[in-house]
């Protein structure tokens, strides 16, 4: 079994996700590509996580690939979370990771339904919401959540989530029917109404948001395409990388390693991780680079065995629920975080030791982002303990 060091693990991540000058891409969808599909809870991670990546690239060149071209495209999908897929990953997709996000989101909409007095028979009335849906799109193209609940008043209520006065709502049923009916590809998150930075979601149906989109794949099938695009960025990982990443089970992890037939390899640490056949040689090192990443970035979330890249910063980098800050990369490492001044400046806020080749890197990187964000402030809900003690630039 050959033994993969944590560094030639940094040199792969830097390599294969496009992170420093040496190692851009082309365009949006390479770089989405580049790590399997990009985070899109927060809207901006989108852009921001591309401009990382690349070079030449603005907010309009990002809009065109979203909603021109639609060569990406957002989809709720591993660990219910709302990601920017790469158009021709979706059947996998949807075979999988989503068809498990809306099995579960329906079982629990039918219990709330039921819990805050909607209805009596959960299945009827979730039926009956699907295809009010489908039908007032069908009709009208492009909605936004307020407009359905407007035309649909049996949307436009609240339920309670749980019995926790305090964590248990009341809150409107009319996002979460639209958020199962994304998950099932029903329908998509088409044009944004809003600034680039919020979201403001026009729904449609996917059939018109795609003119013919591709069948799901089978479940077994789409698991497989993820692990093995996973494997090919982020690998090697491990087994509890890959359940925690698809939000899945072992079984189906076991199942998707084999199908590839996966190839085992010692890390450091004392754990065994998993390559592609065609990974398993040893890569060169790469020249130390710098980056600095979104809220949520994918490469940042990759992993739920963090120590090789994160060294013993996770708590300041991430808040209580798991949620990533900005993180500042370099040579393969999270060495800080960055922040903003009041007129939008970028600032590198360090919690290690960095080399002075490193500093200087790094303040390259922030000036390149405060020239591509041109003044505009980027807010985020999920601020790690870091960003809230950074100093401002």
């Amino acid at each position: 079994m050959r033994h993969v060091p944590d560094t030639e693990r940094r040199s792969r991540l830097v390599r294969r996700q496009g992170l420093g000058a040496e190692h851009r891409l082309a365009n949006p969808l390479a770089a989405a590509a580049a790590v399997v599909c990009l985070h899109a809870t927060e809207p901006a991670t989108v852009y921001l996580s591309v401009a990382a990546r690349t070079d030449g690239i603005d907010v309009a060149d990002i809009d065109h690939a979203l909603y021109a071209e639609r060569s990406l495209v957002k989809q709720l999908a591993m660990r219910r979370t709302l990601f920017a897929f790469p158009r021709d990953l979706l059947p996998a997709a949807w075979g999988s990771a989503s068809a498990r996000d809306a099995a579960a989101e329906h079982r629990r909409i039918a219990k709330n339904v039921v819990a805050g007095g909607l209805t009596r028979d959960a299945e009827a009335w979730l039926d009956a919401a699907r295809a009010d849906v489908l039908d007032l799109l069908g009709d009208h193209g492009e909605l936004g959540a307020q407009q359905i609940r407007e035309a649909l008043p049996a949307l436009d209520a609240k339920v309670s989530t749980s019995s926790s006065a305090r964590w248990g709502g009341p809150i409107p049923i009319a996002p979460r029917v639209l958020g199962w009916l994304g998950a099932r590809a029903d329908i998509v998150r088409a044009v944004n109404g809003g600034h680039w930075r919020t979201s403001r979601p026009q729904w449609t149906p996917m059939p018109r948001w795609l003119d013919a989109p591709p069948v799901a794949a089978g479940e077994a099938d789409g698991y497989s395409e993820l692990v093995r695009r996973w494997l090919t960025r982020f690998g090697p990982g491990t087994e509890a990388d890959l359940v925690w990443w698809l939000g899945a089970t072992k079984g189906v992890v076991r199942r998707a390693l084999a199908d590839l037939e996966a190839v085992e390899v010692s890390l450091d640490g004392g754990e065994n991780g998993w390559v592609l056949p065609e990974d398993e040689e040893a890569e060169p090192d790469v020249a130390p680079a710098a980056a600095l990443l979104p809220v949520l970035d994918p490469t940042v979330m990759g992993w739920k065995g963090r120590d090789w890249y994160l060294g013993d910063l996770g708590r300041e980098l991430f808040d209580r629920n798991g949620n990533a800050g900005t993180t500042a990369w370099w040579d393969g490492r999270v060495v800080g975080c960055w922040v903003q001044d009041p007129a939008g400046a970028v600032g590198v806020h360090l919690l290690t030791d960095v080399p002075a080749v490193g500093r200087r890197s790094l303040e390259a990187e922030a000036a390149r982002l405060s020239g591509w964000l041109g003044g505009v402030s980027v807010g985020t809900v999920y601020p790690s303990p870091a960003m809230k003690a950074a100093p401002r630039p």
